[in-house]
């Protein structure tokens, strides 16, 4: 019955140092300025840019339109 008593002690306080690290490090992080949303704004807008791009470049890489029949039918 000791040994469970002990464990989970040591399991709390695990738990307990890993979230006061955690505290501390969120409250040393700097508050972001409008200058940092502005640039987190535009770098996300510029990935789903290129992911979309990317996208369209796949299935319509050829004229023809072969790998977006190709795409199609391996679905089926």
């Amino acid at each position: 019955m000791a040994y469970v008593v002990l464990a989970v002690a040591a399991v709390m306080s695990i738990l307990a140092i890993a979230a006061t690290v955690l505290v501390r490090r969120e409250r040393r992080r700097m508050p972001s300025g409008p200058d940092a949303h502005r640039i987190e704004a535009r770098a996300a807008r510029g990935l789903r840019d290129a992911r979309r791009q990317a996208h369209a470049s796949h299935h319509f890489a050829d004229g023809g339109g072969v790998s977006a029949l190709r795409d199609r039918d391996s679905h089926s």
